[in-house]
C-alpha cells in the first residue's frame, strides 16, 4: 500500500481527515441525486410529481441502502486482507463478488418493475400521485444493475484505501444527471419519467467509465476468469454484509413506514415531508462518511492486530462528527423554512418542511457517534451486533413514537421528525454497553 492508504500507521486524525473528505465530497454529490430531481420536477412538473419523485426515492433509497450494506462487507474482507498483508486474496474475493451483485442486480429489477404497484399502494402514496409514484419506482428497477455496481465498485476503492476514484465517478454521473434532468423534465416536459431517466442514465455512465478507469489502476491483485464464479469468497463477505442490510431494509422500512403515515395527512404533509427527506439527506453526510471512513480504517487495523489505533480512530470520528454536527444542527432548527425553499416555492409544503425539519435536528451531532460505533464494530467483523441494536432502536423506538404522533388531533411534523434523535441516543446506549463488554472480554483474553 502506499502511504496514503496505509491507516496502520501515522497520524490518525490527519489520515482519517484524508479518507474522509473525498467520501463526504462523493456522499455530497449522490445525494443531489434525488434533491435535484425534486427540484427540477418542483420547478418544472407537476405537484403530484413532487410527491411521486418524494416517495418513490423513499423506497429506492431501501434497495440502495440493502446493496450498500452488502458491499460493505466486500470493503471490511479487502481491509482485513491489506492489514494482514495478504492482497492476492482480494482478487478472488472481487471475482466472486461480481457473480453476486450480477444475480442481485436481476432479482432487485424483477421486484421493483412487477410488484411497483403494490409498494406505492402499501406505501399509501396519495391518489393523486399513485402513477406517478409507480412510473418512477419501474424505470429505476429497470436500471438497478447500474445502481448496484456503482455501489461495488466503490466499496472496492475505498476498501484499498482510496476515496478520491469514487469521488471522480460520482461527480461525473451527478453532472450527467443534472443534464439529463434539464433535458427530459425542463426542455422535453417528461415530469417524474424524465427525473427517473435521468437518474438511471447518469448511474450508467458512471459506471462504464468506472470501468475504463479501473482497467488503467495498478493494483494489487488481478481477477482471474476462474476467480469470476460462485466460491467461498461470497459466504466470507456475505456473513459480514448480509446483517448490515438486513439492518438498512428493516431500519428503511420503518422510515417507509413514517412516510406512509405522513401521507395519510395528505398532499400537503406529504410534500412537505418530502422535501425535509431531501435535507436530511444532506444533514446525515457527515455520519454517513463517518461510517464509510472508519470501517476501512478500524478493518486494517484489526487485521494488523493494532486495537489500540482502532479505538483512537473510533473517539477521533465521534469528536470530529459532533463538533461539526453542531452547526449543522443549528441550522437545520433555525433555517429550516430558508433550507426547504430551495426546493418549493408553496409556502405550505415550506411551512411542513421546516415543521418535521425542527424535531430531526439534533440528529446532526448524535448519529456522529452512533456511526462511529458501527464502524468500529463492523471493522471488527461484529456486523449481528450492529443489526441488532438497529432493529431495536427502529421497532422499538423510532416506528411506534412516529406512529403515536401521527395518529394525534392535528398532527405535528415536529414530534414526528423527534423519533429519529430518540431512537438514536437508545442506539448509542446499547452500544457503549456492548463496547464495555467486548473490550473486558479482549482483556481477559490477553491475560
Amino acid at each position: 500500500m502506499n502511504d496514503k492508504a496505509d491507516f496502520t500507521q501515522g497520524s490518525i486524525t490527519k489520515k482519517l481527515i484524508g479518507f474522509m473528505l473525498p467520501i463526504l465530497a462523493a456522499l455530497i454529490l449522490q445525494s443531489m441525486y434525488s434533491a435535484i430531481d425534486l427540484l427540477i420536477v418542483g420547478r418544472f412538473g407537476t405537484q403530484e410529481g413532487i410527491s411521486g419523485v418524494s416517495t418513490g426515492a423513499s423506497i429506492l433509497q431501501l434497495f440502495t441502502f440493502a446493496t450498500v450494506g452488502l458491499t460493505t462487507g466486500v470493503t471490511v474482507v479487502i481491509g482485513q486482507y491489506l492489514g494482514t498483508g495478504t492482497p492476492k486474496k482480494i482478487g478472488k474475493l472481487l471475482g466472486n463478488s461480481i457473480m453476486f451483485f450480477i444475480a442481485l442486480s436481476a432479482i432487485l429489477s424483477i421486484i421493483l418493475i412487477t410488484l411497483a404497484r403494490p409498494i406505492a399502494i402499501i406505501m399509501q402514496a396519495p391518489k393523486e400521485a399513485l402513477d406517478s409514484t409507480v412510473l418512477y419506482i419501474r424505470i429505476c428497477g429497470a436500471g438497478m444493475v447500474f445502481v448496484v455496481f456503482y455501489n461495488f465498485i466503490s466499496c472496492i476503492f475505498r476498501g484499498l484505501g482510496n476515496s478520491r476514484l469514487p469521488l471522480l465517478f460520482v461527480g461525473i454521473a451527478c453532472a450527467a444527471n443534472i443534464i439529463g434532468d434539464l433535458v427530459f423534465v425542463a426542455v422535453l416536459k417528461l415530469n417524474v419519467s424524465g427525473a427517473a431517466l435521468a437518474t438511471i442514465m447518469s448511474q450508467a455512465i458512471s459506471v462504464i467509465i468506472a470501468f475504463f478507469v479501473i482497467r488503467k489502476q495498478d493494483l494489487q491483485f488481478r481477477i482471474e476468469k476462474k476467480d469470476i464464479a460462485w466460491g467461498n469468497e461470497i459466504g466470507h463477505f456475505f456473513k459480514i454484509g448480509a446483517p448490515l442490510a438486513l439492518q438498512e431494509i428493516l431500519t428503511n422500512v420503518t422510515f417507509l413506514a413514517i412516510c406512509a403515515f405522513v401521507n395519510r395527512l395528505g398532499l400537503e404533509a406529504s410534500s412537505g415531508y418530502g422535501v425535509s427527506q431531501r435535507i436530511v439527506g444532506f444533514v446525515m453526510l457527515i455520519p454517513a462518511s463517518i461510517i464509510q471512513s472508519m470501517s476501512s480504517f478500524v478493518a486494517q487495523n484489526v487485521g494488523a492486530g493494532n486495537e489500540s489505533r482502532a479505538k483512537k480512530a473510533m473517539k477521533t470520528g465521534m469528536i470530529m462528527g459532533a463538533l461539526i454536527g453542531i452547526p449543522v444542527a443549528l441550522g437545520t432548527f433555525f433555517c429550516g423554512d430558508i433550507l426547504a425553499s430551495v426546493f418549493t416555492e408553496d409556502p405550505q409544503y415550506i411551512s411542513r418542511a421546516a415543521e418535521f425539519l425542527k424535531g430531526f435536528a439534533p440528529e446532526a451531532i448524535i448519529t456522529s457517534i452512533l456511526f462511529s460505533f458501527y464502524g468500529y464494530f463492523n471493522g471488527h467483523s461484529r456486523s449481528t451486533f450492529v443489526m441488532i441494536q438497529g432493529i431495536i432502536q427502529s421497532f422499538l423506538i423510532r416506528l411506534p413514537f412516529s406512529y403515536i404522533m401521527s395518529i394525534q388531533e392535528n398532527a405535528s411534523l415536529t414530534f414526528i421528525g423527534m423519533a429519529a434523535p430518540l431512537a438514536t441516543m437508545v442506539g448509542i446506549t446499547i452500544c457503549v454497553i456492548y463496547y464495555i463488554v467486548i473490550n473486558k472480554k479482549m482483556k481477559r483474553k490477553m491475560i
